[in-house]
């Protein structure tokens, strides 16, 4: 017995306790309903005729470190109405208590699914065993399931957006409420029928945000047409920037000219760029030699025949989009050049002295590395004094072309101003690329017509054509507050829960814990 407890705290209210005791460290309170009488379910006539008696078991909420089970004596009754076809039926005890058939009570079932939903199956089993609740994996996702309520409030504002099942796979589609902030369905895929037929039941949807893919838009429009549909406006700014990368990549030869990239000489390479050097002559013969043929008006497949290239290769090299530029290897070295350059000038010419020197210094290469700077030191003042340029990446120049100038180094702004100066098409183009970036930041939707009519003419064509086929969207995103900003949120926070299921959550499952715990 436990006279010290408070019963009337362990149990919920209308029930009457008749007797506390402990088994295994488990509490188990005896308990029985405090009302005389019950209505039947069918027909609702009050009955205090008892037919029989049985114990019920259900799981609650646990007390001073222990599990705390509660054995309800219940009532079965006999209906005294006359015409009712139910003549017994045991008593129920109300949705607030435990509902019919329930193993647990509505407070401990609320705690449970609430686990399921914040750390999925075994994570939250675990938790769930340090807090003396007795309920296992998979009884939480089942519990989460359940209970699990798509949203009934009507949609007028909704993002779409993809999210990969497995990447490069399967992908399927995330709809949210932007009003609302919560996700309120998942589909099975990304495909146009598919999200047609989801908008085509949501005819209230009066604005759908998207990304620019062909996809969502053809289904708004099929499926809503009179819906205003609103480009993403970071999706704009990244389609952009990747617009002006492939620009300047296309351009590469022509920077390379620019910044006066000096002659290579062999003799000053090591061993290892030796090779890489023979490498990138081939690649160079090779594009030279389909270049010429095409120059000449031949088709890309009869390149690929005379040639014995791939179909993939001999495209890229006839748009320009294969720029192979030879790079020196970039060296351990690099921070302790001022301290080889001045041991050089002093008189210390043997490889291996100079690499004892440079441990001391905290320099953890190999031997190799510095004779092999040794050697080609040797070979430059006996041969000349000439150096081999670097020339920036296409990611970096593009970098440093779309940052102000306030913000480059000495180098990197002379770099720039001869790009400019050498290549202006490509100034253009990025000068087309920093005034739309500014259009859609400070929503100016006036000027993307004269914008567009600029870009055609410019390197950067074929991204004005697909601004120009999503005109309207991409005018409603610059006018408009919609956005897909926070569709984008929900995706990585589908991500968070799929991963802590290790990628193994069924639709019904992931959609369950989304939606339920928003």
């Amino acid at each position: 017995m436990w006279p010290e407890l408070r019963l009337s705290n362990l149990i919920p209210p209308d029930l009457v306790t008749e007797q506390v005791t402990e088994a295994g460290g488990t509490l188990i309170v005896h308990a029985r309903a405090a009302a005389a009488s019950r209505s039947c379910p069918r027909c609702s006539a009050p009955s205090r005729r008892i037919h029989s008696r049985y114990i019920r078991t259900v799981s609650d909420l646990p007390c001073s470190g222990r599990r705390l089970e509660l054995r309800i004596t219940t009532r079965r009754f006999v209906c005294t109405a006359s015409r009712c076809q139910q003549r017994i039926f045991a008593e129920r005890f109300g949705e607030g208590l435990f509902g019919m058939r329930a193993r647990r009570t509505t407070r401990l079932e609320v705690l449970v699914r609430h686990l399921g939903l914040a750390l999925g199956g075994r994570p939250a089993a675990n938790f769930a065993r340090r807090l003396m609740l007795p309920v296992s994996n998979d009884t939480l996702l089942r519990v989460v399931r359940r209970h699990a309520q798509s949203p009934t409030e009507a949609l007028v504002i909704v993002g779409v957006d993809d999210w990969a099942f497995r990447r490069n796979h399967r992908y399927g589609t995330i709809v949210c409420d932007l009003e609302r902030h919560r996700v309120v369905k998942l589909l099975p895929d990304r495909d146009a029928a598919t999200v047609k037929a989801f908008l085509a039941r949501h005819p209230t949807i009066r604005v759908l945000s998207r990304d620019r893919g062909a996809g969502y838009g053809e289904a708004g429009t099929q499926a809503l047409p009179d819906a205003l549909q609103v480009a993403d406006r970071w999706h704009l700014i990244e389609n952009a920037s990747a617009a002006f990368l492939d620009v300047v990549r296309k351009s590469m030869r022509a920077i390379r000219g620019t910044i006066g990239a000096t002659t290579i000489s062999p003799r000053l390479l090591t061993a290892a760029e030796r090779l890489q050097y023979d490498g990138y002559l081939r690649r160079e013969d090779d594009n030279a030699a389909i270049l010429a043929l095409h120059r000449e008006g031949v088709s890309i497949k009869d390149i690929v025949r005379r040639l014995g290239h791939s179909r993939g290769l001999v495209r890229k090299v006839v748009r320009g989009m294969r720029t192979d530029l030879f790079f020196t290897n970039a060296s351990t070295l690099e921070p302790f050049l001022p301290v080889l350059d001045e041991a050089w000038t002093g008189g210390c010419r043997n490889g291996a002295e100079l690499w004892r020197h440079l441990q001391l210094r905290g320099f953890g290469g190999s031997l190799r590395v510095v004779t092999e700077w040794a050697t080609r030191r040797r070979r430059a003042e006996q041969v000349s004094h000439q150096g081999m340029q670097k020339i920036p990446s296409a990611r970096m120049i593009a970098h440093l072309m779309t940052t102000g100038r306030d913000h480059l180094g000495r180098a990197a702004t002379v770099t720039v101003a001869a790009i400019e100066a050498g290549v202006p098409d490509l100034d253009a183009a990025r000068k087309l690329i920093m005034r739309f970036h500014h259009m859609v930041r400070t929503k100016a939707a006036a000027g993307l017509d004269a914008w567009i009519a600029a870009a055609q003419e410019s390197l950067l064509h074929a991204f004005a054509r697909g601004i120009l086929k999503d005109r309207e969207a991409v005018l409603a995103s610059i006018r408009e507050p919609w956005s897909n900003g926070q569709t984008e949120g929900q995706v990585n926070r589908l991500k968070l829960v799929k991963r802590q299921m290790y990628g193994r959550a069924k639709l019904d499952l992931l959609e369950a814990r989304l939606i339920g715990a928003a």
